[in-house]
């Protein structure tokens, strides 16, 4: 399956993993192996995450207070946000 970010999702995740990055060395390159689990089980299992409207989702990263705002075809998987869950709720929504 096909994964996607928008421009915005890529921008937040690469301002993510900059920021991990400032507070600890390699700590950014933690956040992206997260990251990366994360989207292997979204890509293996799309309606796994918690629903926040018809056709969209969030899965949480498990060491990160951090999550993955995506939609779901039969094709591919379009990740609207990288958020992070304590700041600002919902400012993804005018992407959706």
């Amino acid at each position: 399956m096909i994964i996607r970010f928008l421009e915005v999702a890529q921008q937040e995740l690469d301002e993510a993993i900059d920021y991990h990055e400032s507070l600890v060395p390699n700590l950014g390159q933690i956040f992206i192996a997260e990251l990366l689990t994360t989207l292997n089980l979204i890509s293996r299992y799309p309606k796994a995450g918690h629903p926040l409207s018809t056709n969209t989702r969030r899965c949480r990263l498990s060491r990160f207070t951090y999550g993955l705002i995506y939609q779901a075809t039969e094709s591919e998987i379009i990740i609207i946000a990288v958020a992070h869950l304590h700041r600002r709720p919902n400012y993804w929504g005018k992407r959706i």
